[in-house]
């Protein structure tokens, strides 16, 4: 005779473990956007209350800089010089290689330059950030400075959003000029086009719409690398596993945010055109 116990295990505990972790995660969503929104907020008061942190926002604006220049050089130059050969054969093809300066101009003012810059900052610096921030807070590096009467949110966060929304549109426009040299010299090898001319044929196509659209898109770009990279590192726990998160957190969070961005700022701006 079979003992074995056939009873089905009741659906109703399972459904009511599941509804709960679906209500806790929901929770931790909003509560989550409203630390997020808090400290933003934050951030935009104490930027405009004095006293101002002017040496340590130079110092900043420094280190995001030199931090990047090399690596921005050498991927702008490429990004020109491989979109400009790759652009060539297509071209070619219908005789029209005389537009390839516009069709580069194009591309590199209003996409390639600030995209490409806030990628590799959001990597090389956003990173950087978080760690930098994760570890003075595992450390209780920040709790000291508070206890000490120092505002350590407007030293170490308002310094470094506030350089790298500076920073980036500089570094961009950097970034832009040394594409459209790489992509200059794939032009005088294949076409013996003369410097004068491709200068001119690259400023022809642009408009003031896409110049403003590419600085907003690069302060935008450069905000979001700070403020993301700072509440990664300004919240992060757990001792060197929250270090190695919030540097993972910032460079990811800020990549994807910074592609969401681009799609509506260029959609926005096609609206002008």
């Amino acid at each position: 005779m079979d003992t074995t116990d056939s009873t089905p295990i009741p659906e109703a505990p399972v459904r009511r473990k599941r509804g709960s972790k679906l209500k806790k995660s929901i929770n931790d969503f909003f509560f989550s956007m409203y630390q997020i929104n808090q400290f933003i907020l934050k951030f935009f008061r104490e930027a405009f209350v004095p006293p101002y942190e002017f040496k340590e926002i130079v110092r900043q604006c420094y280190e995001v800089g030199v931090r990047s220049f090399t690596l921005i050089s050498l991927t702008g130059f490429i990004v020109g010089l491989i979109f400009t050969k790759q652009s060539r054969p297509s071209l070619l093809q219908f005789g029209a290689t005389s537009w390839l300066p516009s069709l580069v101009s194009i591309a590199i003012m209003r996409a390639l330059a600030p995209l490409v810059t806030a990628l590799i900052a959001a990597g090389k610096v956003g990173s950087s950030i978080g760690a930098e921030l994760g570890s003075m807070r595992v450390t209780e590096q920040i709790d000291a400075m508070e206890v000490s009467g120092t505002n350590p949110f407007k030293f170490l966060v308002t310094t470094r959003v506030l350089a790298t929304t500076l920073t980036i549109p500089i570094l961009a426009t950097y970034t832009g000029f040394i594409a459209l040299f790489g992509g200059y010299l794939n032009v005088a090898v294949n076409e013996g086009t003369s410097w004068r001319t491709f200068i001119e044929q690259v400023f022809e196509p642009l408009t003031f719409v896409d110049f403003t659209a590419s600085l907003i898109k690069s302060i935008v770009f450069g905000f979001t690398i700070g403020i993301v990279g700072c509440y990664q590192g300004y919240n992060s726990n757990k001792g060197t596993e929250g270090v190695g998160k919030a540097a993972n957190g910032a460079v990811v969070t800020a990549m994807f945010l910074v592609f969401i961005e681009e799609i509506v700022i260029v959609q926005i701006s096609s609206w002008f055109r």
